[in-house]
């Protein structure tokens, strides 16, 4: 995987999806993504562990992309490494009438990483300018003044929650929260024969859910819509990384790779010196130990 570099991935100004590769041409096989994502994950382990002990930063993982494309698998093939106490999965499901008497991000800033863990949104508070705009009808659900009716909810409405994405992730950026957003770009195609092994595998039945047809016949409004959203959210303080998802092997490695060159940039993370007058009576303790 050495012709992997995940910085080819980081979006760098518009994008659109439609002209970027939804699968990777490159000569590797199955055995040699394990190899190499079970490498990585053992740096990320250890690194984890010393950003957990210097208590100072936080790491929040955003992972957006259509039904299917590889989001849960990815979670437990990356982090199963890492130190239970030091990450939290949060997946956001239709906001429930608690969550809907606050602001849309009101369940987002529960769920922010404590200093020293990381938290991944497996869906995150991108669905609120992706699934709402395919169905604008959600938003009344959020009994907001001057939302009446579908027709109320205006183009400046989405550019106005925009900048309330930006402003939230800019907040918890210079508080010590570093955020990488990672989109899986899945092609079609790819996303029926996935659907599809659900119904032909009796064990993966119970993944399926006719919702997901509904949903694939939006798949160009979700595509507009992505592709606005991350053209209007992609900052040097909260960058997107567009992730060819049909190879989940490729896909897994990309996001574990990113992840942990960003924590290795971050050369304030040392883990704490022990206390001078332990340190100086260390053999007196271990005696006492011993006895």
């Amino acid at each position: 995987m050495k012709n992997i570099n995940p910085e080819d991935f980081r979006v760098k100004g518009n994008i659109e999806l439609s002209k970027l590769p939804t699968r990777l041409d490159i000569d590797t096989d199955k055995a040699e993504e394990e190899l190499a994502l079970d490498k990585v994950q053992m740096k990320l382990s250890k690194k984890q562990d010393a950003m957990y002990a210097h208590n100072r930063h936080a790491f929040l993982i955003c992972l957006q992309g259509m039904d299917t494309s590889g989001k849960d698998s990815l979670i437990r093939e990356v982090f199963k490494e890492f130190n239970p106490r030091g990450v939290v999965i949060h997946s956001f499901k239709t906001p429930n009438s608690t969550e809907l008497e606050h602001d849309y991000l009101w369940r987002h800033y529960l769920a922010l990483p404590e200093k020293g863990k990381f938290a991944v949104f497996n869906r995150t508070h991108y669905e609120n300018v992706l699934v709402t705009r395919v169905h604008p009808e959600y938003i009344l659900f959020e009994n907001l003044p001057g939302i009446e009716k579908v027709e109320d909810i205006t183009p400046q409405f989405w550019a106005n929650r925009m900048e309330q994405i930006n402003n939230f992730e800019k907040h918890i950026a210079q508080n010590g929260t570093t955020i990488l957003k990672f989109y899986f770009h899945m092609s079609k195609e790819e996303q029926r024969l996935r659907l599809l092994k659900r119904l032909e595998n009796p064990e993966d039945n119970w993944k399926f859910s006719t919702g997901d047809l509904k949903e694939r016949e939006r798949w160009d409004d979700y595509m507009k819509y992505y592709e606005d959203a991350i053209n209007n959210t992609n900052k040097d303080h909260a960058p997107w990384y567009v992730i060819p998802a049909d190879d989940k092997g490729v896909a897994r490695y990309i996001v574990a790779q990113t992840i942990w060159e960003k924590l290795e940039s971050l050369k304030d993370i040392t883990e704490p010196e022990l206390d001078p007058k332990v340190k100086a009576n260390i053999d007196v303790y271990r005696e006492q130990l011993k006895g």
